[in-house]
């Protein structure tokens, strides 16, 4: 390029008529000085190393480089040597401008026919992308670059009217997300993808309101923190679920003040391998405490947790322990050679319908297994206590509620007696959790039906698990003792509603494709769970989405002698004594008799709203 530049410029500079042969022997010889330092100016700046398959704006900045650089050092060459004699003042404009085409172009011409070739392909998905931001072009710059080419973007929509009719790597915006299933019809679209990571949790259920009215199965890219890491491209789509729908606004935390209270020091995680406690873990352990401790009963689940975080935090200090929080042995020699100075007590039985017939185990775990950390953690000096609670403690029906009531107790009447910090963090339930509805229905669903919801009416609170961890945590430092913080959780879930979004963003039918019946509340449910008792009221904290439950006066010589009695009762396995108990210490707990259907028949799902 370098000699059909420098000849091409004087040929321009002439008219394009043939160059005087006084200036022609010149301009050859000057050759042997301007081919040696422009190429010199392209191995400095990388033109060697591009790819022209993927020659794209950085390239063509690197070429603007090194043309400028290597004709300006060029010209001084020759003006030292020759004094710039037989070269016309217009040639090393002219030359720097072919040079620069000649570079680029070729390049570009390469990527565009390679990119048209990989376009050719039969059987690509026509697909929507909604979102024009910076997610949907690095998606479909990866979607017409994939050599299977699986899927072909038709259009893009989008909310922005200043982006409407314009094209981003030759894929128009057709119009806004309202405009959706129009333009779906339109453009014989097959499916759907949401680029948009950093949407509101309103926008969101908005988007998918408008994808269900076009009957396409929809998928989206992942979340901010991934995009954020480049990790946005044809491999990672995936399929739209509904901790998309059901997710939140972004959390905003006081990160300083949560690293000062648990960077560098040795923190005990009790249920380390549950759903909550695994969350807190991996939280826990990108901030550098000085010491993990995770304790858990289920070797399973130890093993995994203990696997992960060897595996994602190399510099960790880790100790895994298989222990049972009722074993006051275990319990005391851990606090002995550890030394926590936080404990996060996520330990607990949950299942509401298996601890109805289970009181027994309920008590000891979540009564009992409580006392024993709480009192070691006092014992041995320990800074910050939390318990992990659940508003299924606030006016009970149900023996796991109770269960978690005492063990709020426990931890108040600890509060008023210890140097330690006792403080209790109540929410409700979590998206993904062991046991929670969503891997049911969504297991119920792969499976083709039916999907089994208890009652038409019932409501459940919702949040993510790393939601509520990372909540966990600033309440954790916000607590100076003795207080009951509840998670602001939003509004409640029908948990009907909830069927029904997952059956559709599974590309279903409600009633149609899965059939939705009706299984009558198991025994301990209520139709509508409650975050605060009436005597607690709620007031604000210096965090928006916590806020803090007046809690009732605990009594603590009482509630010792009842625990002695629970623990009595415990050790003859006399449940009918352990619920006698658990009734003294929460008079609010109802265990009224669940209306339950005949055995074996099932309410179908009445159709579409």
């Amino acid at each position: 390029m370098v000699p059909a530049a420098w000849l091409g410029a004087y040929w321009l500079r002439y008219n394009l008529d043939a160059i005087p042969p006084e200036l022609l022997r010149p301009a050859l010889g000057a050759l042997a000085v301007v081919a040696p330092v422009q190429a010199a100016a392209y191995w400095w700046f990388g033109l060697y190393r591009g790819v022209w398959r993927f020659a794209s704006i950085p390239d063509l900045i690197r070429i603007l480089r090194a043309v400028v650089v290597g004709v300006a050092l060029a010209m001084l060459a020759l003006f030292a040597l020759t004094r710039l004699e037989g070269v016309p003042r217009s040639v090393p404009v002219l030359y720097g401008l072919l040079l620069f085409a000649g570079l680029s172009g070729p390049r570009f011409l390469y990527r565009w026919w390679k990119d048209h070739r990989a376009g050719i392909v039969r059987g690509s998905e026509r697909v929507l992308v909604v979102g024009a931001g910076r997610a949907g072009e690095m998606l479909v710059r990866d979607l017409v670059r994939d050599p299977q080419r699986r899927y072909e973007p038709v259009g893009f929509v989008d909310d922005d009217p200043a982006k409407r009719g314009r094209e981003i790597h030759g894929v128009r915006v057709l119009g806004g997300v309202d405009d959706l299933p129009r333009v779906a019809k339109r453009t014989a679209a097959e499916a759907v993808i949401v680029a948009m990571p950093s949407a509101r949790a309103r926008d969101m259920r908005r988007v998918v309101a408008r994808c269900e009215e076009t009957g396409l199965p929809v998928r989206t890219v992942p979340r901010l923190e991934d995009l954020m890491a480049g990790r946005v491209s044809v491999r990672s789509l995936r399929a739209l679920t509904i901790e998309d729908v059901l997710g939140r606004e972004p959390v905003r935390l006081d990160w300083d003040a949560i690293s000062r209270g648990l960077s560098g020091r040795r923190v005990l995680v009790t249920g380390g391998g549950g759903s909550i406690g695994a969350e807190l873990c991996r939280q826990l352990a990108g901030l550098g405490p000085a010491r993990l401790v995770v304790v858990d009963h289920s070797e399973h689940n130890l093993y995994e947790i203990d696997r992960e975080l060897r595996a994602r935090f190399p510099q960790l200090v880790l100790s895994c322990r298989l222990m049972d929080v009722t074993d006051e042995a275990a319990v005391e020699r851990v606090f002995a050679r550890e030394r926590p100075e936080v404990v996060f007590h996520a330990a607990a039985y949950k299942h509401v319908p298996m601890l109805e017939g289970m009181p027994r185990e309920a008590a000891r775990n979540n009564v009992l297994g409580t006392r024993a950390v709480a009192e070691a953690a006092d014992r041995h000096g320990a800074e910050r206590f939390v318990l992990v609670s659940t508003d299924k403690a606030v006016n009970p029906t149900n023996v796991m509620g109770a269960s978690k009531r005492v063990a709020e107790m426990v931890c108040t009447a600890l509060a008023g007696r210890s140097r330690t910090r006792f403080v209790t963090v109540r929410f409700g339930n979590v998206l993904g959790s062991a046991g929670s509805v969503v891997p049911l229905f969504r297991e119920q669903i792969e499976q083709g039906g039916p999907v089994t919801v208890t009652h038409p009416e019932v409501e459940r609170y919702f949040m993510t698990i790393p939601e509520a961890c990372q909540l966990i945590m600033q309440a954790a430092v916000m607590g100076e003792g003795g207080e009951i913080f509840v998670l602001e959780m939003g509004e409640p879930v029908r948990i009907r509603d909830l069927a029904e979004q997952m059956i559709r963003l599974a590309g279903r039918v409600p009633g149609e494709d899965v059939e939705i019946v009706y299984t009558g509340l198991r025994p301990g449910e209520k139709l509508r769970e409650e975050l605060f008792h009436e005597e607690e009221g709620l007031a604000p904290t210096s965090h928006p989405k916590i806020l803090l439950a007046r809690h009732r006066a605990v009594e603590p010589d009482a509630l010792d002698r009842a625990l002695a009695e629970l623990d009595a009762a415990c050790g003859r396995c006399d449940e009918a004594a352990v619920l006698g108990v658990l009734k003294t210490l929460v008079p609010e707990l109802r265990r009224p008799e669940t209306e339950r259907r005949e055995t074996g028949r099932v309410v179908p799902f009445p159709g579409p709203k």
